[in-house]
């Protein structure tokens, strides 16, 4: 019976599981969609770049705001009331924008959706770890990750194709829709119970970042700098410079991305991290070169690929390389510290490119991006020069 049991509790695949990487999927889903969509709807309204690149940097720094308050609240309250709240304010929020038309309005609501978001993937990925067995925690995380990774295959290039024939609100409304499915499969989870002495020690013990981190928490900053830059105006550099095919640009970044899902993981326990880091940073490098001369579709779709493998075999190793900088009892606020510094980079790097367009123009962000993974490569070198860093 023992060993049943045992057996049982091995197993990833179960109802808890299934639900929570559905709900990950179809929040995402919603959340992808309004990417490209939220910078054109600003144009739409008559905001300005600058105003474009705030609108989604209003929204990464709400984020960024509320993650250390909602992991608190995760161990002091409880995982369902910290997911569905931020599930129910993601859903009011972005229905609301398909009744708006003022962009001081437009921005109020940013906040709030920022910190539906926050709220709502940090309770997940908790309430994820909550549920697969430890023994198999890097096999169930990878497949529960995936779910995003297939969102954004979808979520952007299927908005773009919209755009073209519906309007915003109805848009916003399907994203929304998508919030609900999340919601109502969220209710269905069986989640953890806190401890009351655990909850007590975690709200007199409240930290808002982990400094042992420090080292791939500034890595992530450069890295997701650049993605500022495309979300936030590639589809206008596109239109202005009759380059086609920004829908299938997504769609393959997404995909590239999750190929690297198969090897990434075995090269760096070989290799290390030089092996990964330095062609990863050279590989975004490389592709926001190729967006700054993008004389055709073929060339944006040939960066859109090479940086989804960059980017892809740059994260899981950030993200191990943070696990094993950090106290063990420390491990989630360190994982916390880390995705904090990739809303930051989003958002500064979508202000900065917003004000880099308005002075310059639309190739010149992609200059600027490039040179981010530039201070990245040479930070990294700098961080293991005449030292090897492994994790254990």
């Amino acid at each position: 019976m023992k060993l049943g049991n045992s057996l049982q509790q091995e197993k990833i695949i179960t109802k808890d599981f299934v639900l929570i990487c559905a709900a990950n999927f179809f929040i995402f889903l919603g959340f992808q969609m309004t990417l490209p969509t939220i910078p054109l709807f600003v144009g739409h309204l008559g905001g300005s770049d600058q105003l474009i690149g705030w609108a989604v940097g209003f929204f990464t720094f709400s984020a960024l705001f509320i993650r250390s308050f909602a992991g608190n609240a995760l161990e002091t309250k409880g995982r369902k009331i910290v997911y569905v709240s931020g599930l129910v304010l993601f859903i009011i929020t972005v229905g609301s924008y398909a009744l708006i038309s003022s962009l001081v309005l437009l921005f109020v609501i940013r906040l709030f959706q920022g910190i539906g978001w926050g709220a709502s993937t940090t309770a997940s990925g908790t309430i994820a770890s909550d549920i697969i067995p430890a023994s198999r925690r890097g096999e169930g995380m990878g497949w529960y990750t995936l779910g995003g990774s297939v969102a954004l295959a979808i979520g952007p290039a299927a908005a773009l194709m919209m755009n073209k024939s519906v309007s915003f609100p109805v848009i916003f409304l399907i994203c929304a829709a998508c919030g609900v499915i999340a919601t109502i499969l969220s209710l269905k989870i069986t989640y953890k119970k806190i401890d009351p002495e655990a909850a007590k020690a975690a709200s007199k013990e409240r930290q808002f970042f982990e400094k042992s981190v420090w080292k791939p928490t500034l890595l992530m900053f450069f890295v997701t700098f650049s993605f500022g830059g495309i979300v936030s105006f590639l589809p206008f550099y596109t239109k202005q410079e009759g380059v086609g095919g920004i829908e299938l640009y997504f769609t393959l970044y997404a995909l590239a991305l999750i190929s690297t899902r198969f090897f990434a993981g075995r090269l760096y326990d070989r290799k290390g991290l030089k092996i990964v880091l330095i062609p990863g940073f050279l590989m975004i490098m490389v592709a926001m070169l190729m967006l700054a001369w993008l004389p055709n579709t073929v060339i944006l779709l040939i960066a859109a690929v090479i940086y989804g493998l960059g980017f892809g075999i740059i994260q899981p190793a950030l993200n191990a390389w943070t696990i094993a900088l950090a106290p063990v009892k420390k491990r989630g606020l360190a994982v916390a510290t880390l995705f904090s510094s990739f809303d930051l980079g989003v958002g500064v790097g979508a202000v900065v490119n917003g004000q880099v367009s308005h002075f310059w123009n639309y190739q010149a962000i992609y200059l600027v991006s490039a040179t981010s993974l530039a201070c990245a490569l040479l930070a990294f070198l700098l961080m293991v020069k005449n030292k090897k860093e492994k994790v254990s």
